[in-house]
Parts: C-alpha cells; structure tokens; sequence
C-alpha cells in the first residue's frame, strides 16, 4: 500500500504522481518560483539578477541558480518577503544551538501555514488511525505554533491530538499518557527517551503507546531501539526543518526513509565543496527550493545536513524519492588528528545504549597538543558506581577516539548527574558536537 503522500500529490498536482509527472510539475513551480522571488523578494531582486531568463526545466541551467544560505537569511531576514508585512500569519525565530550567532527569521502568511496543515495531515495519516489520541510533547501554547498545526492536521483525520509541549518532567508525562489514553506521542528523540528510562524505574509502571513520531532533530538509532525494546510501539521519523515550513519527508510503514513532500519541495543533493549536483544515491548536502510558498520562497537553500538519496524502491510500492536516514551535518564532523575526526552520531550510538543514559552534552577542549573529550552525562537514579567508567569505556570504543587516546593525543573525561526528570535539552533545538580547543596559532613565514 502506498503512502498518504501520493493521493495528497495527485490531488495538488493534478495528476498521477509518476517520476514524469512530477518533473514536469516542479519545472514548472522552479519556474515560477524565481520568477515570483525575483519580482517581489529584495533580496532575491539582486540575488537572481542574471538568472531570470533561464530555462529553468532543464536541469543544466537550473544548477546555475545562486544557492541560498542561513548566513543570507540571518543578514538579509526582512528582505526575503514577497508581500506586504500585513500578510504575515507567524514569525519564527531560530537561534543557533552552542553559539551566540545572531537569530534567523522565518516568515509564514495564511496559504503558507496551510501548506503545512495539509502536510501533517497526510503524513500522520500513514502513522496513526482514525480514533488514536495522541499526544503531541512538541511547543503548541500559541495559535499557529507546530503543536498547534498538528492537533488541527489530527483532527482532520478523525484523531484527539493532547498538547502537552516539551518534556520538563518525564514522571509528570507518563502520568498524563496514562490519565489520558494515548496511543500515539511525536516527540523530541531525547525527551522521549527520558520516558522509556524514566518509567522503567517505576514499579508497575506501563504503556499503551503503540506509536511514536521522533522529529525536530536527527534520531539515533540507538534511540529508536531503546524505545521499541522498551514499549511494544513502532517508531517512524520526520526529517524537516522551520525553513521548509516544519516538515519535510517522512517515513511509511515500511521505515526506509523519508518519502519526500514533493508538491512543495524540490530537494537537491549537491557537493558540499563544489556545489554540483551528484549523482542518485552519492552523500552530500542537502538543498531544498519551496515551490508553493507565497511569503517567503527559499531558492536552493543549503541545509547543512548530509544525506542522500535511495534508489532502490520502496516496498510501500511509492515512486516517491526518499532520503536516506539524516544522520550528521557538514560541519558535524570535529577533526581529532591528520586522520581522524568524530561526529555526535558517534558518539550517539556510543552512549544511548547504555540504558540509564538520558542525555548527555559533549564538548571537546584542550588545545592542538592535548585535546579533552568532556561529556556531561544526564542518568537516571539507577545508573551504578562507577557509571562514569561505563561511559568512558563505551566511548573509548568507537574507533576514532580510540586511535586518538592511543596515540596520547586525546583524553576522556566524564560527569554524571540525575536529573530525575529534567532532560539535558527541554527545548526543540537540534543537539551539537562542540569544539572549545584552542587550537594554536600558525607560525608566519
């Protein structure tokens, strides 16, 4: 059976979603995307400046258009809308995980946040049934927020969507999903893995979650092996971003990647040194156009993540493409030595299986000469003695670090603490990999 996805396509696009169709309807949008963006957007007035007699359906040409960066949005913010400031609905603004860099600003008009209304509904729509209750532990306290899209996109499809908003005291949440019989949660991977450890230490406690919506920020494979060895539930995972209009792919019932909102995004993959588009299949940085938006269109915007399509079909029978599981960013990768480097993934994988780990928060300081892995460890009560060790050694496994600590180039220093309910991160921020050395300065000629 294929996804939801594909009829909701059919119906915006006005035919058959078949791989012909579909080029032929996002040139089209390509087209009058840029053309829209270039008359009405400042900013995109002089970005495109050159571009706007191209031939945009041919893929050639199309690889010509300027690509779009955060560094644009957060310095040219204002400049990017297409309308008058009357037409917007909702502004959200994205601050930068570990840094102090100034804010982006991301503008939404009525049409633009139905959009994203039409894509939750159809994407909850292969993941929940009709009648589940679900609980939505994502921020939804103002008109428009991403718990308030959701609860109205579940309630077209004939589900009781509960805002509960960020996870701040797991106790306090598994209450809730027990006083309110839920079925289903969406959820920031980490907090809900804060329910799985935090209930596993209550006597007699138990659920009847059968399915879970991990989203905002990359999932570790560990995570989701934690929480289906822990609940009898299925877990499926959202790739998306507040740029793309909150959401981007998601996966079927067959959880091999995320099949793509292609009425409204034309994904790229492209180099991350050169720019140039690889071939299907070939890893490299994601980049996205809108092709509907009114209020602030985004022409190849540069994600900073790295992924890659999947070629092979999907036994859910879609034609739709599919992203591979997101794992990292580009600039997610910290240099360790000449050859070696490690990314939070790493140490994601490392970490969460230990099964009283919550979270953690990682940091590398030191200087060129003698580098120092801290991680801050949140645990539950039922972490041991000695858990500081169990952690070290689960990180001393991973290959990179292992090289490095043996060459005496590196070093590991762990902290615990129980948070008995407060997670690391309660917010919807993406996790980071932090380096804090200070590297010494090269020598003039």
């Amino acid at each position: 059976m294929v996804t939801p996805l594909e009829p909701w396509i059919e119906a915006r696009t006005g035919a058959p979603p078949t791989p012909v169709a579909l080029a032929r309807y996002q040139g089209n949008r390509l087209r009058a995307t840029v053309d829209w963006a270039g008359r009405r957007s400042p900013f995109y007035r002089e970005h495109l400046a050159g571009t706007m007699t191209l031939e945009t359906a041919g893929i050639l040409p199309w690889t010509k258009v300027p690509f779009t960066t955060a560094a644009d949005l957060i310095r040219h913010g204002d400049r990017f809308f297409c309308g008058s400031l009357d037409d917007i609905e909702r502004v959200v603004t994205l601050f930068s995980s570990g840094t102090t860099a100034p804010p982006k600003r991301i503008y939404f008009t009525r049409e633009d946040l139905g959009h994203t209304l039409d894509f939750f509904s159809v994407g909850m729509a292969g993941i929940v049934s009709p009648g589940d209750r679900v609980l939505i532990l994502l921020p939804g306290d103002r008109p428009d927020s991403v718990g308030d899209l959701l609860k109205r996109g579940l309630a077209r499809i004939g589900c009781d969507g509960v805002p509960h908003g960020p996870v701040r005291d797991p106790v306090e949440t598994l209450s809730v999903i027990g006083a309110q019989g839920i079925d289903a949660l969406v959820g920031i991977p980490v907090q809900v893995l804060s329910l799985v450890r935090a209930e596993a230490g209550i006597c007699g406690a138990g659920t009847r979650v059968r399915k879970v919506l991990l989203t905002t920020d990359h999932v570790p494979r560990a995570i989701k092996q934690a929480v289906e060895s822990a609940w009898p539930c299925r877990v499926f995972n959202h790739y998306g971003m507040t740029e793309m209009g909150l959401g981007g792919g998601v996966e079927c019932a067959a959880r091999e990647g995320y099949h793509l909102r292609e009425a409204d995004l034309y994904i790229e993959i492209v180099d991350t040194e050169t720019g140039a588009v690889l071939s299907e299949g070939a890893t490299g940085e994601i980049v996205f156009t809108t092709l509907i938006r009114r209020g602030m269109p985004l022409i190849r915007y540069r994600t900073g993540d790295l992924g890659r399509f999947l070629t092979e079909p999907c036994p859910c029978g879609s034609i739709l493409r599919r992203l591979a599981r997101v794992r990292s960013r580009v600039d997610g990768r910290i240099a360790l030595g000449p050859t070696q480097g490690l990314t939070l993934a790493d140490l994601d994988e490392a970490v969460f299986p230990i099964p009283w780990v919550v979270n953690f928060q990682a940091v590398l300081t030191g200087d060129a000469g003698m580098a120092i892995l801290e991680l801050a460890c949140r645990v539950t009560s039922r972490a041991p003695k000695g858990a500081e060790d169990a952690v070290r050694t689960a990180v001393g496994r991973i290959a990179a670090v292992d090289a490095t600590v043996g060459a005496g180039c590196l070093q590991i220093a762990v902290t615990c603490a129980d948070v008995l309910g407060l997670p690391v991160s309660t917010g919807a921020g993406k996790r980071v990999l932090t380096d804090s050395r200070k590297m010494q300065p090269e020598a003039e000629g």
